[in-house]
């Protein structure tokens, strides 16, 4: 079902992909200086198809980072409960130790005295 799923998706994503390359071959100017628009000092060319991957793939990125930089207390939080059941597992495993051993074992209530 997955695979079913992923290529009903991927499918049309890469032939529009394809398209898109195939239909923005030329290169264009990508200026980085906003202040002259006559004569920037940063110019790069390339192809615009590239220059929509690139953009993409930033921000693919840069969402991913988001993502994983806000979960980091939901993280935080389960490394904490993972240690304290840990403990906890630990406590009750001695416990059980040392209430089972004879020793600490309360005597047997007779009944038959009277």
């Amino acid at each position: 079902m997955k695979k079913v799923l992923a290529i009903v998706i991927f499918v049309p994503i890469a032939i529009v992909a394809v398209a898109l390359s195939v239909a923005n071959r030329h290169d264009v100017a990508l200026s980085l200086d906003p202040f002259n628009t006559t004569d920037p000092a940063v110019v790069v060319a390339m192809p615009l198809y590239a220059l929509v991957f690139a953009a993409i793939a930033v921000g693919i990125v840069l969402g991913g980072v988001a993502t994983w930089l806000g979960q980091a207390r939901w993280r935080r939080q389960a490394r904490r409960l993972k240690h304290e059941a840990k403990d906890m597992r630990r406590e009750n495993a001695q416990y059980r130790a040392a209430s089972t051993s004879p020793a600490t074992a309360l005597p047997a209530i007779r009944r038959d005295a009277a």
